[in-house]
C-alpha cells in the first residue's frame, strides 16, 4: 500500500492527519460539509448519470465517495458512475471504520467499503466504480488517461499541504477536465483561485459551510 496515513483523533472521533495537522473533515458536520461543498458545489444531483466521471484529489476516509453513492441512491440516479481519487497516504481499514462511524446514516455503504478496502486499486460497487490511485498526484495525475466531468479538490488546507494546490498541479486538473466540466473546493485561498483561473476555469466564490464564509467552485472555459 505504500506509506500510509498517520492519524490522531479529536474529541467526537474526528480524524486528524498527524502529517498535516489538519482534520479530514469538518469538526461541525463532515457529511453536511461534503454535501454542501462537493455535491452541491458541482450540481451533482442534476448532472450525475451513466458514464459520468468524477475525480478527486485526496481520497481520505472515503467520505466524499460514500456521500456520492448516497446521493445516487436517494435520488434513484442510475449508474455506473466512475469515481477516481488520487491519494498519497492511504488510510488503514481500522482508521477508515473508526472515522466513518461518525456517520450512522452511511453505515451500510461504509461497511461495504471497509469490508472491501485493501488500499489503492479498483472496486466495482455496481452503481459506482471506484478507482484509487496511489502516490503523489503531481506525478500520477499527468499519467492518468481520463477526463473528469467534475472534480473534488479535497486536499488538506493549502497552508498545510501546499503540494496539492501548486499551480502546475491545478493546470493538470484543468487538462484532465472534460469540456464544460466543473470543480468545487472548500478553500477560498486567493492563490488557489488565481491558479485555477489561470489554468482555464471560470472561478466563482460561493458561500462556505458552517462558520467558513467562502468556498470556491468553477467551470472549465
Amino acid at each position: 500500500m505504500g506509506e500510509g496515513a498517520e492519524i490522531t483523533w479529536k474529541d467526537g472521533g474526528v480524524p486528524v492527519s498527524a502529517r498535516f495537522d489538519d482534520p479530514y473533515f469538518s469538526l461541525q458536520d463532515g457529511l453536511a460539509e461534503t454535501r454542501h461543498v462537493f455535491l452541491d458545489g458541482n450540481d451533482l444531483a442534476a448532472r450525475l448519470g451513466p458514464g459520468f466521471q468524477l475525480a478527486e484529489l485526496g481520497f481520505g476516509t472515503g467520505l466524499s465517495f460514500l456521500a456520492t453513492r448516497q446521493l445516487m441512491t436517494d435520488r434513484a440516479i442510475p449508474g455506473p458512475v466512475r469515481f477516481t481519487s488520487f491519494e498519497a497516504f492511504p488510510i488503514s481499514v481500522p482508521d477508515m471504520g473508526r472515522a466513518l462511524a461518525a456517520f450512522p446514516g452511511l453505515a451500510p455503504m461504509a461497511a461495504d467499503l471497509t469490508e472491501r478496502w485493501t488500499g489503492p486499486g479498483t472496486y466495482d460497487f455496481g452503481d459506482v466504480v471506484l478507482e484509487v490511485i496511489a502516490g503523489d498526484a503531481r506525478h500520477t495525475l499527468p499519467l492518468w488517461a481520463g477526463k473528469a466531468d467534475a472534480w473534488f479538490l479535497d486536499g488538506f488546507a493549502p497552508a498545510r499541504n501546499p503540494e496539492l494546490w501548486e499551480p502546475s498541479l491545478l493546470a493538470e486538473v484543468a487538462r484532465h477536465t472534460a469540456p464544460g466540466g466543473s470543480f468545487a473546493t472548500y478553500t477560498a485561498a486567493g492563490q488557489v483561485r488565481r491558479a485555477l483561473s489561470a489554468a482555464g476555469f471560470e472561478v466563482t466564490r460561493a458561500p462556505g459551510f458552517g462558520a467558513k464564509r467562502h468556498m470556491t467552485r468553477g467551470r472549465l472555459r
